[in-house]
């Protein structure tokens, strides 16, 4: 078997919906079992980038902030979208600094992923910020914010008791544990 090869046979394309940030595309054409099929994807013109701000005591930053698409409240890293094209940790250092007024002097990816590969092609990178220093935080207009400092064990239970479900935040979340029970981060 060819994993690299697409089984579908596409027949048209055309954009169903744009805006400044998404594509909607409808796709027809044969599907896998030589059938006629459709696909919807979602195109995303940013790079999601999210950052684990930890403390020399090993307290983690975390944002909550209303979520329109899920119609909930939200506690997650600080994370935003960069240009497709911009640098990924330029990206971070913006976000941390704009979420909550920090910024960071050392600096490791430590994630990247797929955020919902069977209905979009957004990806996303994570980073974790160490060497932290307080400046002033830089909301956007379409943002309201609430910044908390918890030590990281408590944001680790806040995952395992699914009080933080953002993609970017649980999967930054686990790794940054796994790092710490493999001895590779140094608290």
């Amino acid at each position: 078997m060819d994993t690299s090869k697409n089984p579908w046979t596409i027949h048209s394309r055309e954009i169903r919906y744009d805006n400044n940030w998404i594509s909607v595309w409808h796709h027809e054409g044969l599907n896998p079992s030589g059938n006629p099929g459709i696909y919807g994807v979602v195109h995303f013109k940013n790079l999601a980038v999210g950052v684990i701000a930890l403390d020399d005591e090993m307290n983690i930053y975390l944002v909550g902030q209303f979520r329109f698409p899920v119609n909930r409240f939200s506690w997650e890293i600080p994370e935003g979208g960069g240009p497709l094209g911009e640098e990924a940790l330029d990206t971070a250092k913006r976000e941390l600094l704009e979420e909550t007024g920090l910024v960071a002097s050392r600096w490791e990816e430590i994630v990247q992923l797929d955020m919902s590969n069977s209905v979009s092609d957004e990806t996303g990178v994570v980073f974790l910020a160490r060497g932290l220093e307080q400046r002033t935080a830089e909301p956007e207009d379409t943002e309201e914010l609430h910044l908390k400092k918890i030590p990281f064990e408590e944001a680790y239970r806040m995952v395992q008791r699914y009080e933080i479900t953002d993609s970017l935040s649980v999967a930054a979340i686990q790794k940054v544990k796994l790092m710490l029970y493999e001895g590779v981060l140094n608290q």
